[in-house]
């Protein structure tokens, strides 16, 4: 497993998370493969999708040697944390702050992404050595939100996640966003025959990104 570091890295490095869910197992993994293969390689498995845990060490065995993060989302404690761990995950992922959460992912030194919505909660996640601040749900915000919580705290790495499509995704980015996560605007309709139009809009994502790193 890399170092949490590396992990962090490549996150804001390739700055799109692909958030799958989906309602079985098998449908998950296909949709995560169609991800992959549009180039889209940092796959959240949320909790909400049946047996996540197996379908996070499905991919992070197929994955280990193609340079693929493989976290684990929707975790609402420390135990569905330690659990995902235990299983490959190499981040865990939030829709709220909990400080047990933040303690046991501090402990195994994996990068915890929790939802914050306030600028309390981002100082309460700074304090808990949060390195990314999961700014969600962000489609209640406009892309101003990333000024004004960077104003009173520059330090902070904000990821805003629902709201986030692959038309937006170059204004939040350059509007502070470190990376952005993306899930039903990627994935739409999670039916096998939907797999090519998942590949697509993936590569269209990664071109979008590239476009706003070529300005930089």
């Amino acid at each position: 497993m890399a170092t949490k570091e590396a992990i962090l890295k490549e996150i804001t490095d390739k700055k799109a998370v692909a958030i799958i869910r989906a309602q079985t197992a098998e449908e998950a993994i296909e949709i995560s493969e169609a991800c992959i293969e549009g180039g889209v390689s940092i796959i959240e498995v949320t909790f909400t999708v049946p047996q996540a845990t197996h379908v996070i060490q499905r991919l992070v065995d197929k994955y280990k040697e193609n340079n693929v993060v493989i976290g684990a989302g929707s975790v609402l404690d420390p135990e569905t944390a330690r659990v995902a761990m235990l299983a490959g995950a190499e981040f865990i992922v939030s829709p709220y702050l909990n400080e047990d959460t933040a303690k046991i992912s501090n402990r195994y030194r994996i990068p915890y992404m929790p939802g914050i919505m306030t600028i309390k909660e981002s100082v309460n996640a700074l304090e808990l050595g949060v390195d990314i601040l999961k700014l969600f749900p962000g489609d209640v915000y406009d892309l101003s939100i990333i000024k004004s919580i960077k104003g009173p705290l520059p330090q902070a790495q904000l990821m805003p996640t629902g709201g986030v499509t692959v038309d937006n995704v170059g204004q939040w980015l350059e509007a502070g966003a470190c990376a952005v996560g993306l899930g039903s605007s990627l994935i739409k309709r999670s039916s096998k025959e939907n797999y090519f139009e998942i590949v697509d809009r993936s590569r269209q994502l990664c071109a979008k990104i590239q476009e706003f790193k070529d300005k930089q």
